[in-house]
């Protein structure tokens, strides 16, 4: 399993994870909204949501966890508004569909006296959560850029798939870009694919018609890897490229352990960090410490070596 590293002090968790119900000294109520299961990273983070809600409810009695799911920003924002309206909750997790749109409603979640964590994609304007929970998405772009420029001796034509407008697609694209900084590596295009294997199968078709040469592809997800590992063989193309996605979908390893030469490696980026920030949730209320700051898990490079370590497969994704 990868590393966990905080970065900033303020955050102080204890083992009260293991400590008696008896700790929680009233009933509290803890909201979770998540995007509906669109693509198979946000599949994973629904199953490891709901792992984590019977897990802590059967620990904490006096824990109650509700979890909302929407399938667009607009309908998340409505959640929000129901989660404070009508559940009266004492915390809220939250792992936006989208940053812009949902910084406002987050904000007015805060401003309401509620604990606020936010997950995975962070709001467009800083300070408003009390906890942030994610990946390390400028490492995932990193580690994906310094794989790609090595295994190119410093030279070649690359595509790139990004994700949904988000802050932490920002990210991901630019640890990408300073790690093949100062190199010979030649970006044709960039266009957003949206995390989603359709999308990513359509940008790749594009990019496949117009471009002679391809000789790497940062598809930066491994729901988009799907969608560009078809097109790549489609076009009977797959001896010229090779992919690098990116989350560690159980699909996209088994190929990596099986010394698959279109996908040699990955990148992990858990769905399993929503039960980590709602386990650090908890703890805002039935430990002793401050539960603040910021909490980054690593993003290390999954290669034939190692990747049985990150094999699950009886995980959803």
């Amino acid at each position: 399993m990868p590393s966990i590293k905080t970065v900033v002090a303020t955050l102080a968790t204890t083992t009260a994870i293991g400590l008696s119900s008896a700790v929680v000294a009233q009933e509290y109520t803890i909201g979770v909204s998540i995007p509906a299961a669109t693509h198979g990273w946000t599949g994973g983070v629904n199953y490891h949501a709901e792992e984590a809600k019977e897990r802590l409810e059967a620990l904490y009695p006096d824990i109650e966890i509700t979890i909302s799911t929407a399938g667009t920003p607009g309908e998340q924002a409505n959640d929000l508004e129901d989660l404070v309206s009508l559940r009266n909750i004492d915390a809220l997790v939250v792992l936006p569909f989208e940053s812009g749109p949902l910084t406002d409603p987050v904000r007015r979640v805060k401003e309401s006296g509620v604990f606020v964590t936010v997950v995975d994609r962070g709001l467009t304007e800083e300070g408003i959560e009390d906890l942030y929970v994610a990946g390390n998405n400028h490492e995932l772009g990193r580690v994906s850029g310094e794989y790609i420029r090595e295994r190119l001796d410093g030279e070649g034509d690359i595509v790139v798939l990004r994700g949904i407008p988000t802050v932490i697609d920002d990210e991901r694209v630019e640890g990408f870009q300073e790690a093949i900084e100062g190199s010979d590596v030649n970006i044709l295009d960039m266009q957003h694919a949206n995390w989603n294997r359709d999308d990513g199968f359509e940008v790749m078709q594009d990019y496949l018609s117009r471009f002679d040469n391809i000789d790497a592809v940062w598809a930066q997800d491994d729901d988009i890897a799907l969608g560009v590992i078809e097109a790549v063989r489609q076009a009977d193309r797959e001896d010229e490229l090779f992919i690098v996605g990116g989350a560690g979908m159980k699909d996209i390893i088994k190929r990596v352990m099986e010394g698959d030469e279109l996908v040699p490696v990955d990148v992990l980026y858990p769905p399993a960090m929503i039960a980590t920030a709602m386990d650090l949730t908890v703890q805002h209320f039935v430990s002793n410490g401050p539960v603040l700051g910021k909490y980054i898990l690593g993003s290390p490079l999954i290669t034939e070596e190692n990747a049985e370590q990150y094999y699950f497969p009886d995980s959803p994704f």
